[in-house]
């Protein structure tokens, strides 16, 4: 189905051109739709599959058309885990509102920034909010903000706002605003939680599911044993053969992606590092430059498996696995995105067979062991050690417990 069937205006489908879109994606031939008849919607979609536009395209549909609309009054409140996610759905809202004779006015707000900016900002009129939870509560508390226009709620990445605590401040978001509206919420998993969140957010809500494979059929994925003091050669290697232009590593740790970021810089490669302790200002710069191809290679850590749309990153690394299985598929879907294709290449050793075992079974996708020559895996896996044998019983005793701590703590200094 075409864009020119969905219902969407002249002057959106015209940015849609400039954009460079020709067909929608699944999750936005099928919300797109229901959002513009007034439908409640709870969606599945993971990473990569064009769910932004899924909800900016009807909302900018329907506050074009109505003409009763009171101006520079929030009526659109979307909220998002990360501030680049953040910044990256305000920035769609403009994009596609460039044909309007007038356009909508957006106000993003993210921590690391001046509140007393974003407020002003607000109150110099705003149609559109996006805002991380956080940064959103603290401008709530200051009492300087009307809601009582609002009439649509966006909830993206709902099930990663719920691993930062969202549960707990969503009765206070609920309260802020009308109980009126027309209510959206996206979510990779559906886990029991979700469902109780949605319950309190949507009204009879449509579901609409969008399964995996959709969105990373086009990736090429790879496994290569390695043990872990050979990955930093191994990576320039591969960088050297396949001579790609962009490049994201996800790393385990902050510290990790600074020094492997340094040492790369000293073979001569634009590298650099991405993480939660970089100042907002430097974060917006190291994302402005990877995407300008000023950097090639770009290691971070799991802030950036979500809110990155870089149209052509052309491989994902995982140096280091993710902790949690599902969070494999949000990494590699920076890649192959708007239709195109792209790599994924994991990094295992001895120790971490059994968890890329897991996470090829949560992903359902099965995948070829490689080595490379020159960098094969040597060795085997560490033997896993022993504790003491478990006490039968209904319940160990304090005086067995203590025991037990005691012998820990020989062992682990010994």
């Amino acid at each position: 189905m075409p864009f020119t069937k969905l219902g969407l205006s002249k002057q959106i489908q015209t940015a849609i051109k400039e954009k460079g879109y020709k067909e929608p994606t699944p999750i936005q031939e099928k919300v797109i739709p229901l959002f513009l008849q007034g439908h409640d919607i709870m969606a599945m979609a993971q990473t990569g599959s064009g769910k932004s536009a899924s909800f900016v395209l009807p909302i900018l549909e329907l506050l074009s058309k109505n003409k009763t609309h009171t101006k520079s009054r929030i009526k659109v409140l979307v909220l998002t885990p990360t501030r680049e996610l953040t910044l990256q759905v305000a920035e769609t809202f403009d994009i596609f509102s460039t044909a309007f004779f007038e356009k909508p006015k957006v106000v993003a707000l993210i921590g690391g920034e001046s509140i007393g900016n974003q407020l002003y900002d607000i109150q110099q009129g705003c149609d559109i909010l996006v805002a991380t939870s956080g940064r959103f509560l603290d401008v709530l508390s200051k009492k300087q903000m009307n809601l009582s226009h609002l009439e649509y709620f966006i909830l993206d990445e709902a099930d990663k706002m719920l691993n930062l605590g969202f549960a707990e401040e969503l009765e206070l978001v609920l309260a802020a605003i009308p109980p009126r509206r027309q209510n959206l919420l996206f979510s990779a998993t559906y886990p029991e939680k979700i469902r109780e969140i949605a319950s309190k957010i949507t009204k009879n809500p449509i579901e609409v599911t969008i399964e995996e494979k959709q969105t990373v059929e086009k990736i090429h994925q790879r496994v290569i044993e390695v043990n872990r003091e050979n990955r930093g050669p191994l990576l320039r290697q591969l960088l050297k053969e396949n001579q790609w232009k962009l490049v994201l590593v996800f790393m385990a740790n902050k510290r990790a992606t600074d020094n492997i970021a340094e040492k790369f810089r000293k073979y001569g490669i634009q590298a650099a590092s991405f993480n939660g302790d970089l100042l907002q200002e430097e974060r917006n710069k190291t994302l402005s430059a990877f995407k300008e191809a000023k950097v090639n290679l770009l290691f971070a850590t799991d802030i950036a498996a979500r809110g990155l749309d870089i149209e052509n990153i052309d491989c994902v690394i995982n140096y280091d696995l993710p902790r949690s299985p599902s969070d494999y598929i949000h990494r590699i879907g920076r890649t192959a995105r708007a239709g195109k294709s792209g790599t994924a290449i994991s990094f295992i050793s001895h120790e971490e067979q059994e968890h890329f075992k897991l996470i090829e079974k949560r992903s359902q996708i099965s995948l070829k062991r490689e080595q490379i020559q020159g960098f094969e895996l040597i060795g085997e896996a560490k033997a896993k050690e022993k504790g003491p044998a478990p006490i039968k019983g209904k319940g160990k005793s304090k005086k067995d417990k203590l025991r037990e701590k005691a012998l820990k703590e020989a062992t682990s200094q010994g």
